[in-house]
């Protein structure tokens, strides 16, 4: 099963809003839709969010207002607008061209799942490792396989995995949510752990290596990520623990020269104030929500793409 394709004539989902309680199918006709599903995130993760936007090209039509709307859904992934402009590129041609191109952006990001999950897995040293991740980079965030969890699919086929520790990740538990139920179906060693345990773990010498996937990489190579990174990543530097961001060269952007470029989502105050429609704070509370931090590049030992390890 695919997190999105291409399906008789409509893009198909993973309604990931409601896992792990039910697995949904979604089929979407519209770019309206499809930026609904963006923007509460039935779908999300980079690389997923390239496929997105090229197969939203599709449904647009050759509707400049609708593609703009789509490039536009959500402004710190680089990938959602990178995956509309590889199929807008192809609009003169006629829809068939733009099609084809839009399933080329799926296709190749297939390839790349797997090649970074070899090639990080290859950068890695040891035979029975523990990592640390946050946030969601498996199959959900890609069409198949993913980003950092690709790494850890890798390492756990090799027979190289200890254990992954994994963030819960606040306020939407992606790493509760999805990663947990990517790891179990994995059959990959996992346990789950509140954010703030991550730095103090990273201190007492228990993990071998931190893995996260990236939003937006600046040509300088600070890295936007899911919040909470940037804590592991000096948790990371403190105790000397390798910390790799690993994401296909499509999430590298060369026109932000650097980390405090990116435009950071603030996805507002319900998020914060409740879980899951459950309200745990006061009527009334106030809220910040900064979806995403920047991880200075300095603080990170590699970045591990489809074709390259860049040491930034």
């Amino acid at each position: 099963m695919r997190t999105i394709d291409w399906v008789d004539g409509a893009v198909e989902i993973i309604d990931q809003t409601l896992l792990p309680d039910k697995c949904v199918t979604l089929r979407i006709h519209t770019v309206a839709e499809l930026i609904d599903a963006i923007q509460r995130l039935a779908v999300r993760g980079a690389p997923a969010l390239g496929v997105a936007g090229a197969l939203g090209v599709v449904l647009a039509d050759g509707d400049p207002d609708q593609i703009a709307a789509l490039r536009a859904a959500r402004p710190t992934a680089v990938n959602l607008a990178w995956g509309v402009d590889q199929a807008a590129a192809h609009l003169s041609e006629g829809r068939e061209a733009v099609l084809a191109a839009a399933l080329r952006v799926r296709d190749d990001d297939l390839a790349a799942s797997r090649a970074m999950g070899e090639r990080g897995a290859d950068l890695l040293e040891g035979d029975r490792l523990r990592v640390m991740t946050v946030c969601n980079t498996g199959r959900l965030a890609a069409v198949e396989r993913g980003t950092a969890l690709s790494v850890v699919q890798t390492l756990h086929e090799r027979g190289r995995l200890a254990e992954v520790l994994v963030l819960e990740t606040r306020p939407l538990l992606q790493g509760a949510r999805l990663t947990t139920w990517e790891l179990a179906r994995m059959g990959a060693p996992h346990r789950l752990i509140a954010d703030s345990a991550g730095p103090y773990l990273l201190a007492q010498a228990d993990v071998d290596a931190v893995l996260i996937g990236a939003d937006r990489i600046a040509a300088n190579g600070d890295t936007a990520n899911k919040i909470g990174s940037y804590a592991l990543a000096l948790g990371a530097e403190r105790a000397g623990v390798p910390f790799i961001v690993v994401a296909p060269e499509s999430t590298i952007d060369p026109d932000t020269p650097s980390g405090d470029k990116i435009e950071i989502e603030d996805r507002g105050a319900e998020e914060i104030v409740s879980i899951r429609g459950v309200r745990i704070a006061p009527e009334g509370t106030q809220a910040l929500n900064p979806a995403f931090d920047v991880t200075p590049h300095d603080l990170i030992t590699a970045i591990v793409t489809e074709q390259r390890v860049i040491r930034p």
